[in-house]
């Protein structure tokens, strides 16, 4: 029974740093909304969301591999159930908010909201509770072998999707032909809008496209997080009704005034065929245009300061 008994613990461990391995894995294919969803409880500027996402990786990675490795037993097995209680603090947080969102603890493979991913957790954890006392493989590498699973673990993650702010230095306007744009936002449909007053915010968007969806989400946070006023706030989409709802459930954004733009050679001509585009202006002139990926927190926080600003 002794044998067989250990036997079954070290099987059950295995299954866990699997479980551990695949969650890290499967994160970091759906690394883009993972980094969304951190930077959603604002805990941390955009930039640090985008570290702090890939260090709850990059130590599921490790917990994982030290699990399976039967070494350090006692550190992998407190360092599993710290994250286990870690994400359910978090969890638990979340259901405090009203939030009903999925956690991404899977990746888009296995959509969880808080309460399901709660009930993982605690599941996890009694797994846990049977191979707290177990015997090390005793080596005389076991430390080197975490020092190399930390620095694999942190270069394959930074390597596979390196952070936004580190990646993208792009011209914040090469994506916008100016004069086109501006015919657009004074002509019909857009010039009873007024877009040409004050500091106003366009959103270009493709219904479909999974960026612009994300893009959308990351703008919206930002939104709420620093007081710009909503009605200041404008998608122009190229798509239809139905793609338009589904473009808000997808991607969890306000909803703000939209519109359908019916010419969409125009509209694909002013942002030289590129989607996501948002520009942000001040009384008809671009001051700042952004794709995805090269947001700037800390001047699109300056932009609506000022008008806030402006308002009092």
């Amino acid at each position: 029974m002794g044998a067989t008994d250990a036997l079954g613990k070290s099987v059950l461990k295995v299954l866990l740093g699997l479980v551990f391995i695949a969650s890290a894995v499967l994160k970091i294919v759906d690394l883009d909304s993972f980094d969304i969803y951190v930077y959603s409880y604002h805990f941390f500027s955009l930039n640090l969301s985008f570290l702090a996402a890939r260090a709850a990786i990059i130590a599921e990675l490790v917990l994982g591999v030290g699990l399976i490795s039967h070494t350090l037993h006692k550190l992998y097995w407190w360092g599993s159930m710290a994250m286990l209680l870690g994400y359910t603090l978090l969890l638990l947080y979340a259901l405090h908010l009203g939030r009903t969102d999925s956690c991404h603890c899977f990746g888009d493979v296995l959509q969880l909201d808080p309460k399901q991913s709660l009930a993982k957790n605690l599941a996890l954890m009694l797994f846990f509770l049977p191979i707290r006392k177990m015997d090390d493989w005793r080596t005389s590498f076991r430390w080197l072998m975490l020092c190399l699973a930390v620095m694999a673990s942190s270069v394959a993650v930074f390597v596979i999707s390196p952070p936004d702010n580190l990646t993208s230095n792009a011209d914040p306007e090469q994506n916008l032909n100016v004069e086109l744009f501006s015919d657009i936002v004074t002509a019909s449909p857009l010039d009873t809008l007024h877009l040409d007053k004050g500091r106003q915010i366009v959103g270009i968007f493709s219904t479909g496209c999974e960026y612009c969806q994300m893009a959308a989400r990351k703008l919206s946070l930002m939104q709420q997080f620093y007081g710009f006023p909503a009605e200041n706030v404008t998608f122009v989409f190229m798509g239809n009704e139905e793609g338009v709802a589904r473009f808000y459930e997808k991607s969890e954004s306000a909803r703000y005034r939209d519109v359908l733009y019916p010419d969409v050679v125009g509209l694909l001509k002013s942002v030289n065929g590129n989607f996501p585009v948002i520009v942000f202006m001040e009384n008809g002139e671009v001051a700042h245009e952004y794709g995805f990926r090269n947001m700037r927190e800390d001047e699109i926080k300056g932009f609506f300061a000022q008008s806030d600003g402006e308002n009092h």
